[in-house]
């Protein structure tokens, strides 16, 4: 286990590099300068922070962010001010975006049964990608405030005495109904990244239970009544299907085929590639997946309901043309959803859940800044309430009904945006199957072969090599 220091060492990078660039400002004329003072600012900002009051996730976030704009901003330095002062400059924001990982990878305490991350420039580097994702996501969240939190605590409340009342909490399988055969979906032609893909569309049909709360409001959203998928078709006839589930803020034909391409290619499967609720052409808000983990639980709990609802839904379609298997694969969000299908589909041949998110409760509270998190307490909602409600929906609560020998987890060593212990807890309720960790951050997995031989391992296992 690494731990923090009282005087960090790495702070000086951002704090110098961020003094270097407001230095230079000045001389780079008003628009120079304007462009100058962010990443300076962000830079001598989170420094001084991570010297003096270390801890707190946002600062290493904002070090990485102001570090990877740096690099940008100073490529038009060499034209206005020589080749010395850009390599200076670019030296020190890249400098500033490891450090900002090292700092990240100190202060994660270590995650018994999981290998202790790498203290490398490469793994830092991997690590600062994750931070500054992160900072973004901070800035341009909208967390709910005033009646909205007071409507929230009460769903919360009543769904949990609902649950109980019911038998879900004990038997959370249960809340989830046998949705009908899909007869029918419309297609049409799409074409992204070179590849060309059917997209599939489909009246979902998901209603929440009768008297449930958030019921009316959850079918207000229009544009998720209608479901999506693409799919990508193998070259071979009769080859089997595989369920491929995006990750969070995913959700459009670029994102999607792009993350999941090289398993198609690699393996000659009809890769489907659904859509989750509230994403992509199904989004309520300004971004794709705006509601599904912003804090509202009932919001959390109909998305991955309806999300289960559209998956089964799609499987018996695929299942009527049929097709000799079908295997679920899952990054980040998707795991989560690859790991909750595989519990709730027993015809499945194989499940992969690749840096999967599994404890929606403790995500919300880890990535909660300390402020509103303690607003939300004080308000009367309970990180054990919140875990009560998502249980219905949770992969750690039900049983896979997937075979051991056909389930595989992948997962990051010093991942900042699914914690490896969330990782580490889907590889123990599912009896310790296969599973891989890297050295690395959340979103550069595909940059270790390992993690490429898992997934092809166990698709060959379940006869979809």
């Amino acid at each position: 286990m690494y731990e923090q220091p009282r005087w960090a060492r790495e702070a000086l990078v951002p704090i110098l590099a961020g003094l270097v660039w407001l230095w230079c400002a000045a001389s780079f004329g008003l628009v120079g300068f304007l462009f100058s003072i962010v990443p300076g600012v962000l830079l001598l900002g989170s420094g001084t922070s991570l010297l003096f009051w270390p801890g707190d996730d946002r600062i290493t976030q904002f070090a990485a962010l102001g570090g990877l704009l740096g690099v940008p901003l100073a490529l038009p330095v060499f034209l206005v001010s020589g080749f010395g002062l850009g390599v200076l400059l670019v030296g020190f924001s890249a400098a500033s975006f490891v450090a900002a990982g090292v700092a990240a990878i100190r202060q994660e305490p270590h995650v018994a049964g999981v290998p202790t991350p790498s203290m490398s420039v490469r793994t830092a580097a991997q690590v600062g990608v994750d931070e500054a994702l992160l900072s973004t996501m901070v800035l341009t969240r909208d967390s709910p405030w005033g009646r909205e939190r007071e409507r929230i605590l009460r769903e919360a409340q009543e769904a949990r005495a609902e649950f109980a009342s019911n038998g879900w909490l004990d038997k959370p399988a249960d809340y989830h109904r046998t949705p009908p055969v899909l007869d029918e979906v419309r297609v049409k032609a799409g074409r992204t990244l070179g590849i060309d893909y059917e997209e599939w569309s489909f009246e979902s049909g998901y209603e929440p239970h009768d008297g449930e709360p958030c019921r009316d409001r959850w079918l207000g959203f229009r544009a998720n009544r209608t479901g999506y998928a693409r799919v990508l078709r193998a070259q071979a006839a009769d080859r089997p299907w595989l369920v491929c589930i995006h990750g969070y803020q995913m959700g459009w034909p670029l994102t999607d085929v792009g993350a999941f391409q090289r398993v198609w290619r690699d393996h000659d499967l009809n890769v489907l590639l659904p859509v989750l609720p509230l994403h992509g052409p199904r989004k309520v808000g300004r971004r794709s997946g705006d509601g599904f983990l912003d804090g509202d639980v009932m919001n959390s709990v109909h998305a991955e309901a309806q999300a289960m609802w559209d998956l089964r839904r799609l499987l018996s379609y695929v299942r009527r043309q049929g097709e000799p298997a079908t295997g679920v694969f899952g990054l980040s969000l998707g795991g989560y959803n690859a790991a909750l299908l595989a519990s709730l589909d027993g015809d499945l041949a194989c499940a992969i859940a690749g840096i999967p998110a599994t404890d929606f409760s403790r995500l919300m509270w880890r990535h909660g800044a300390p402020l509103e998190l303690l607003s939300v307490e004080r308000s009367g909602m309970e990180q054990e309430a919140a875990e009560d409600v998502l249980r219905v929906v949770s992969p750690l609560a039900l049983e896979p009904r997937v075979s051991k020998e056909h389930r595989a987890i992948f997962g990051g060593t010093a991942d900042r945006l699914v914690p490896p212990d969330q990782v580490r807890d889907l590889w123990r309720h599912w009896g310790e199957p296969r599973i891989h960790w890297y050295q690395g951050g959340h979103m550069t997995f595909m940059l270790d072969p390992s993690v490429g031989r898992l997934i092809r391992d166990t698709l060959s296992g379940a006869g979809l090599g």
